[in-house]
């Protein structure tokens, strides 16, 4: 017995000495960074194991994620909207048909799908096809009612490639109505009609669906870091909430209410778009750390969300990052890039077996190198004995 509890002792002794290394790891990489000379940091560590701070160096300063405002989104996302929400585009007609030709209109009913593409489209052609139809008198209505009019998001730079933010997508372009007109003229369906914008009435009868699962979403919007993924699963945290059309306004307040049940004041930061495209966004590194805190505790979100993030050495955006012993297969989490800024926030697990979760967001750097060098630096130093 006496033997047993020296060794317990030992090991509670020696508990916090491993927690002051990594502190005087961590203190010695921000002390010989040149480029904190001349650039800010935010950096933040917390284990989930023991439900501890590890560390912190200018956590509460707000400065801009870059995309690592997706795990803002991502994490509402499956807590408003559940992990098995379905984003859908519909086809539906009102009119009568009669000797193959429908007398009325079609409705392209928009959803904000990023994932709809030609296979999608060629199901509408045949399901129309079921239906006997190869004529159309009337008109094509386009209903872009799932959202606002807003084509791109709140402080986006006008000369980056950004996506138009559409509720009717064909390929990821706003080109679905006219694609949906040109394959039927191609299947040799007569088409006599106007296309026009309008809204669905009452009384339409259903001719199919096409959707996609959040899951699908979130694996391309947080490995391949995709902007328009993240943007159209913050409208539909917006549609989520009950409102139609959807606004940029609506998810913002949804993330604010989150914000808030993860024990911070939403007031401290600007939230603008889900992708983090915008200069407009500020968040902490504090923030990210406790929403990352906060999915960990949520057995539903942190199912959803780990499988979605990057994986070190392994596949998306850190690929060909952190491929050491220690690190690949092991840290998980979401990059972010944006000029003047490169941010790092995620899991890993620590050679003591304890599972962390940090935010590392570095602000007015010149070159991101520099800034995912850093990064990698610091994950090493959470992962190694």
């Amino acid at each position: 017995m006496e033997k047993y509890l020296i060794i317990l002792i030992s090991f509670l002794l020696m508990q916090p000495l491993k927690a002051q290394d990594l502190a005087h790891r961590l203190d010695s990489l921000l002390g010989t960074s040149y480029q904190l000379e001349r650039s800010q940091c935010g950096l933040m560590v917390y284990d989930l194991t023991a439900d501890s701070v590890v560390y912190t160096y200018n956590h509460r300063q707000t400065m801009r994620p870059a995309s690592t405002m997706k795990l803002l989104t991502a994490i509402t996302a499956i807590d408003v909207l559940g992990g098995s929400y379905l984003l859908r585009t519909s086809l539906y007609y009102k009119g009568d048909i009669s000797n193959r030709t429908l007398t009325g209109d079609l409705y392209l009913v928009g959803g904000m799908d990023p994932r709809f593409n030609n296979d999608d489209l060629t199901a509408f052609i045949e399901s129309l096809r079921r239906l006997g139809v190869d004529t159309i008198r009337g008109n094509i209505v386009a209903d872009r009612s799932f959202k606002d009019e807003d084509p791109f998001g709140e402080g986006w730079c006008w000369d980056d490639d950004n996506p138009v933010l559409s509720p009717l997508l064909l390929n990821r372009k706003d080109q679905l109505v006219e694609r949906f007109v040109a394959r039927l003229r191609e299947d040799g369906a007569v088409v006599d009609a106007n296309i026009m914008a309008g809204n669905l009435p009452s009384g339409s009868r259903h001719v199919c669906t096409r959707s996609h699962a959040i899951e699908q979403v979130l694996n391309r919007m947080l490995k391949d870091s995709d902007n328009l993924y993240a943007e159209c699963l913050f409208y539909q945290i917006a549609a989520g909430t009950g409102n139609h059309p959807a606004k940029a306004t609506h998810a913002r307040n949804a993330i604010r209410k989150l914000i808030q049940r993860a024990g911070l004041y939403p007031g401290d930061y600007k939230i603008a778009d889900g992708s983090g495209l915008s200069l407009y966004n500020y968040v902490s590194a504090e923030l990210l750390v406790r929403l990352l805190r906060y999915a960990w505790r949520n057995s539903n979100v942190i199912e959803n969300l780990l499988p979605a993030l990057p994986i070190a050495g392994q596949d998306g955006t850190l690929e060909n990052r952190m491929k050491g012993k220690s690190t690949a297969g092991n840290v998980r989490a979401k990059t972010g890039t944006l000029t003047g800024i490169s941010s790092l926030a995620g899991y890993c697990t620590a050679a003591n077996g304890h599972v962390l979760c940090f935010s590392i967001i570095n602000q007015g750097i010149l070159q991101h190198s520099e800034g995912r060098s850093f990064q990698d630096r610091v994950c090493i130093a959470l992962c190694e004995e």
